[in-house]
């Protein structure tokens, strides 16, 4: 018996689901990166890679118009937190409404954003700076060309190296009025799984599109037989 070389192709789409699991399984088993394959050094690279497209930081800001303005009301922040025992948020926020000219954020006394990622900030400086002062504590001024600026980081992820376990303020007790750092969760940590988990869904998706596009080319002949 003669096989033509058109039939005797290895075609995905002639393969039952069931025959490509084992394939599947196998791949992922012995193929995927682990961070004993790898490598630790390959592993640290890659999860510190990742890890600066995933970092995430909950800020407040007050804009005024010169830095004596910022100097005389950083100190107003301090002294009214005290004397009216509050949480050291809750006066910036007072403050930011009352006397920030960001008519986008003052509103709101003066967030920036909750867990935004790096490039949502529209002042380069005011986003380095976001990621850069030490956490919890009321920084600044902040020049940029819009102005002077106070900061208030409340919450930074994936900056383990800035800030250690701990990456969020809290205020733990009413007398806590400038706020404990405690842990919070870390968005997009990269762990051995993650990459596995990564690794097999593009094996899918080259699976997928190889059988699609012999699919394709299947309505392709039907649609327009040769001559």
């Amino acid at each position: 018996m003669t096989m033509t070389h058109h039939s005797s192709r290895c075609r995905i789409s002639n393969l039952p689901l069931r025959s490509l699991l084992p394939l599947l399984l196998l791949l992922f088993q012995f193929t995927l990166p682990t961070q004993a394959l790898v490598g630790s050094a390959l592993f640290s690279k890659i999860q510190k890679d990742f890890a600066a497209l995933t970092r995430r930081v909950t800020a407040r800001h007050i804009l005024v118009s010169n830095q004596e303005v910022a100097l005389a009301l950083k100190r107003k922040i301090r002294e009214q937190t005290i004397e009216k025992e509050e949480f050291v948020v809750d006066i910036f926020e007072q403050a930011a409404k009352k006397y920030s000219k960001d008519e986008t954020t003052n509103f709101r006394g003066g967030l920036l954003g909750e867990l935004v990622p790096q490039g949502y900030c529209q002042s380069e400086a005011l986003e380095e700076a976001c990621f850069q002062v030490p956490l919890g504590l009321l920084e600044g001024p902040v020049q940029t060309d819009f102005g002077y600026h106070l900061l208030l980081v409340t919450e930074r992820t994936n900056c383990p190296k800035l800030d250690g376990s701990n990456t969020k303020l809290v205020q733990t007790n009413p007398n806590d009025i400038f706020g404990t750092l405690e842990a919070s969760e870390q968005v997009g940590k990269v762990t051995p799984q993650f990459i596995l988990n990564q690794a097999l869904f593009w094996i899918l998706v080259f699976f997928a599109g190889g059988i699609a596009a012999e699919l394709a080319e299947k309505v392709g002949t039907m649609i327009f037989p040769d001559k």
